[in-house]
């Protein structure tokens, strides 16, 4: 069997290492490739893969999309298409992802929405029929067919599929028309609630858990003989793992003090524009020391990598027994070192973070304080609310709350058989002793022994053509560029600078 992984980035695939392995070991051939580079260790990882199964495992990059004249304008289209998703009521309480969606979305539709015509479900439906046909009446990108051709896989995995403006749902249009089996490999806890709709339906679809299933047919409208429950692959290395120091030596090798019970404090990838998230721990760190139960719990802080920035100049010297330390997991060292941090802890702090479910399959209590300048990373996602709903993780209102939630986390932890609950059903369906990887590989192989789809002819011709030429024609013009532009663009071409963070509100420190 032959399996063509297809990433937007190498970043992507880090969550489908363990599959990729295992494919090659079974004596399959996979090869991967991404659109663009990115700097979270992604490329590494697939060098590491085929440097180990050098007869199994190859890499490289999918063909450039420069130099087509259809891809800007199909984009703005996307994005219009993408932002319609978060007009539904079940985003009402979640404006960030609202925000984040209009900031990428031409002006032009942002105006029509605002008008009587669009403004309502109907109005909107009508929209999203034109926008599809617009999008669908671009020609299929013939250099993406031909790499198609050249790599003749047996299935083509796409991921992750629901990017804002993602061009991937053109590979899965030119996988038809070769014959090709495609399946979208959910890489991720948030992709099917957070992100943009899926509009290409593959062949097959693979999910972690019947949450996800529910969302692919319920938000993405997929049918559900389609959808396959796997287990969440990607946290496959951290069950049956064991330390690689002792407490002593972990503590010893961060700064901590050896012998004691710690806290870990993971950080988060936060949205665009939210406060800097080192503010918030000074203040929960000062919290934690007014304490009387809890001022003299050591304290082990662990970036966000792809923030680290904003630790610049953050001096937490003042704090006794605090250390700061940690990086991204994406090696051997490196998770062992991160693994380390969860096991040896006893109990884990944060906002917001796909650590939480770490924490829980290392058995660690997982706690956050809600916060109101941090909402649109909380409770104004819907991702976040599978967490508290599900059982692993303990939130509270205020800090006072929070700190005695923390308390009884590290002396007597009543969450243990909530969380043990929320991991078999979020991260191992099958059984806590099943490892998802191995049902992920066992459902593309037996998909694949089913004939292949015949190739099929994708007409992109007629009048949505002529409509899509008569935009692409108009979009050249100085006003037709102004009005496609998204807010982003805007502003930068406005040269406004961008307001500065704002602290903290007073009254939630």
């Amino acid at each position: 069997m032959r399996v063509l992984f297809h990433a937007r980035h190498f970043g992507y695939l880090r969550n489908f290492e363990s599959v990729i392995a295992a494919l090659a070991e079974r004596g399959h051939t996979v090869h991967l490739a991404a659109d663009r580079p990115e700097t979270a260790g992604g490329e590494a990882m697939v060098e590491r893969l085929a440097a180990r199964f050098a007869t199994n495992v190859s890499w490289g990059w999918t063909p450039s999309r420069d130099n087509d004249r259809w891809s800007p304008l199909v984009m703005r289209v996307r994005l219009a298409l993408d932002n319609l998703r978060y007009w539904d009521r079940s985003y009402d309480q979640a404006p960030r992802l609202r925000a984040r969606a209009n900031e990428r979305t031409p002006r032009a539709v942002l105006a029509a929405l605002r008008t009587p015509a669009f403004a309502g479900p109907t109005g909107r439906a009508w929209l999203a029929r034109g926008l599809r046909r617009l999008e669908r009446a671009a020609p299929i990108d013939h250099r993406f067919v031909q790499f198609l051709r050249d790599q003749r896989p047996d299935a083509l995995v796409v991921t992750p599929l629901v990017d804002l403006g993602s061009p991937q749902a053109e590979t899965v249009r030119a996988a038809r028309t070769v014959g090709v089996r495609t399946a979208l490999g959910v890489g991720s806890w948030d992709h099917l609630s957070s992100k943009a709709l899926v509009r290409e339906h593959p062949d097959r679809v693979f999910v972690w858990n019947e949450t996800q299933k529910r969302e692919a047919v319920t938000m993405h409208g997929l049918d559900s003989a389609r959808v396959v429950v796997t287990g969440a692959q990607c946290y496959d290395h951290w069950f049956d793992r064991t330390p690689s120091r002792s407490h002593r030596d972990f503590c010893a090798a961060v700064g901590l003090p050896a012998g004691e019970k710690f806290i870990l404090y993971v950080c988060s990838s936060l949205f665009k524009g939210s406060p800097p998230e080192p503010v918030f721990v000074r203040h929960w760190l000062e919290s934690v020391r007014q304490h009387p139960q809890l001022r003299e719990t050591p304290v082990l802080i662990r970036p966000h990598p792809s923030r680290m920035q904003e630790w610049d100049g953050v001096d937490v010297s003042a704090f006794a027994r605090v250390a700061f330390a940690g990086g991204y997991p994406i090696d051997a060292a490196s998770r062992a070192d991160y693994f380390d941090a969860l096991y040896h802890s006893s109990a884990v702090v944060g906002l917001n973070t796909s650590a939480f479910i770490e924490a829980g399959i290392a058995g660690r209590p997982v706690l956050a304080q809600l916060h109101p300048d941090f909402r649109d990373n909380q409770s104004g996602t819907l991702h976040f609310r599978y967490l508290v709903d599900g059982g692993l993780l303990d939130v509270a209102d205020t800090s006072d709350e929070h700190l005695t939630q923390l308390h009884t986390a590290l002396t007597s932890d009543p969450s243990a058989p909530r969380r043990e609950r929320f991991i078999r059903d979020f991260v191992r369906p099958y059984g806590l002793e099943v490892r998802a990887t191995d049902r992920f590989v066992e459902a593309l192989e037996s998909w694949v022994s089913e004939p292949a789809p015949a190739p099929r002819t994708v007409q992109t011709r007629g009048p949505a053509r002529l409509a899509l030429a008569g935009l692409r024609v108009a979009a050249q013009t100085a006003r037709g560029q102004q009005w496609m532009l998204d807010e982003r663009e805007a502003a930068k071409r406005a040269a406004r600078p961008s307001a500065p963070a704002k602290a903290l509100s007073a009254k939630h420190r």
